[in-house]
């Protein structure tokens, strides 16, 4: 059963995945009735409307902005002018007829460019652009973010990479990166509303933050934030960078926000434009996805789908690795399905090896499980990348096991230099997927033999 049984840990994980698909879930919730749009319980009376406009940014964007064409479909692409700038990593490119897809970064890099920078400002221009009698749509997703760079007068996209890169090094959350990007751009934090002129927003969205936050996902671009500058100045202080050099430029505008009291345009947060937000996919619904098809393989399964950040990945392996000798060697669930997103805290950069957090979770539980034996362990990104890798994760069993044995291959030394890439690359298990078009944090599906 040992090879097949690899095998349905990655049809589990698969199906949930595709249970987040844009093309599965845009038609779900957003339909046509004559001369009417119906998003969810919200219903737009295109009669009145004379343009629609769509925008966004994110991973699975590009896959909403075709799934939407499909769902208006070619006489009101036409009749209503529908035109677009969506924001999109460079391997996320797919036909479209009205909205143009952009390549706002190269892909494998989860990082701010300056062609997202262009990008963005096309965005703006476009919803500038728009009156009281147009609609716009923006689809957000997971990565929008990084996609969506507009820094603030007097801060440059190299120094708000640098603070990206060494919060995530500190183990930032979303949460945190989300709080401290939002105060340094002019589009995070409900930026794009207020540049919004059309009479109707309408905001799309595949939640890649657990719990929802909507002012989280993306930084919340539609929504309007009410984070503070002091609330980023303290969690700079709570991950130790509040007197890191290279972000004095970062800490001085901070300061100077705070002082001022509560930033000028939150003093005038009633927006141009009437906006709804509409959460089409989430962690959860990846998991519900995954425990249908793990009943249909004949497992009694379980599943849990987290709703707030889960600290250190390591922790979380280990913690998962023990539920699944508990599951292999007592009587009950045989299959458990988690979703989430743990953190990573990085090793100096001298030594640091290569790897995601995905990775280092199912090292981590490697590490844990001893011989494997009748347990298969896959922990992967829903997005198909995890940290500036190839792989979306990692499958642990036990021929992985007995591989890393015979090359003496030592798990706490890969653990501790972030390596795990090169571990699972030397002894098998690397999971490589490429992009799937969806992002909804991480996926974890563990199967046992009991008896």
């Amino acid at each position: 059963m040992g090879k097949n049984f690899s095998v349905h840990v990655e049809r589990i994980w698969r199906a949930g995945v595709a249970g987040v698909m844009p093309e599965r879930l845009v038609p779900e919730h957003v339909q046509l009735d004559g001369n009417w749009l119906i998003v969810d319980d919200e219903t737009i009376d295109l009669d009145g409307i004379e343009r629609i406009a769509v925008v966004g940014a994110g991973k699975a964007a590009g896959a909403m902005a075709a799934a939407l064409e499909q769902t208006l479909g070619t006489r009101l692409l036409a009749e209503k002018n529908v035109t677009g700038w969506v924001n999109v990593p460079a391997n996320c490119i797919q036909p479209t007829d009205r909205i143009h897809l952009y390549a706002a970064r190269p892909a494998g890099l989860n990082e701010p460019r300056p062609e997202g920078v262009e990008g963005t400002r096309q965005i703006l221009k476009i919803v500038e652009g728009l009156t009281p009698r147009d609609l716009c749509l923006c689809v957000l997703t997971g990565g929008g973010s990084a996609l969506l760079p507009a820094p603030v007068c007097g801060l440059s996209l190299d120094e708000k990479i640098s603070l990206t890169r060494m919060m995530s090094a500190a183990g930032a959350n979303i949460e945190q990166l989300n709080t401290v990007r939002s105060q340094l751009s002019q589009v995070k934090g409900g930026g794009l509303a207020r540049s919004c002129r059309a009479g109707r927003l309408v905001t799309l969205i595949i939640s890649d933050v657990l719990g929802d936050r909507l002012d989280m996902i993306a930084s919340g671009p539609t929504v309007f934030s009410h984070s503070s500058a002091a609330e980023a100045l303290g969690i700079l202080e709570e991950l130790r960078l509040i007197d890191e050099p290279t972000l004095a430029t970062v800490i001085k505008y901070l300061q100077s926000l705070r002082r001022e009291g509560p930033r000028a345009e939150h003093l005038m947060d009633v927006p141009r434009t009437q906006a709804s937000h509409h959460v089409l996919g989430n962690n959860a619904a990846a998991v519900d996805a995954a425990g249908v098809e793990a009943e249909r393989l004949g497992y009694s399964h379980a599943m849990v789908a987290a709703t707030r950040s889960e600290g250190a990945a390591e922790e979380v392996g280990r913690h998962l690795a023990q539920m699944a000798l508990r599951m292999r060697d007592e009587a009950g669930p045989d299959c458990l399905i988690s979703g989430g997103e743990p953190t990573v805290t990085l090793a100096p950069e001298a030594v640091r090896g290569k790897g995601g957090r995905n990775q280092q979770l199912a090292l981590a539980a490697l590490a844990e499980l001893g011989d494997c034996r009748d347990i298969a362990f896959l922990s992967a990104g829903t997005d198909g990348e995890d940290g500036p890798t190839n792989a979306a994760g990692a499958l642990v069993n036990a021929e992985v096991v007995r591989a890393a044995n015979a090359r003496q291959l030592y798990t706490q030394e890969y653990l501790a230099r972030n390596d795990a890439y090169h571990f699972f690359e030397r002894a098998g298990g690397l999971f490589v997927t490429g992009p799937t078009h969806t992002n909804v944090c991480d996926l974890r599906v563990v199967a046992v033999r009991q008896g």
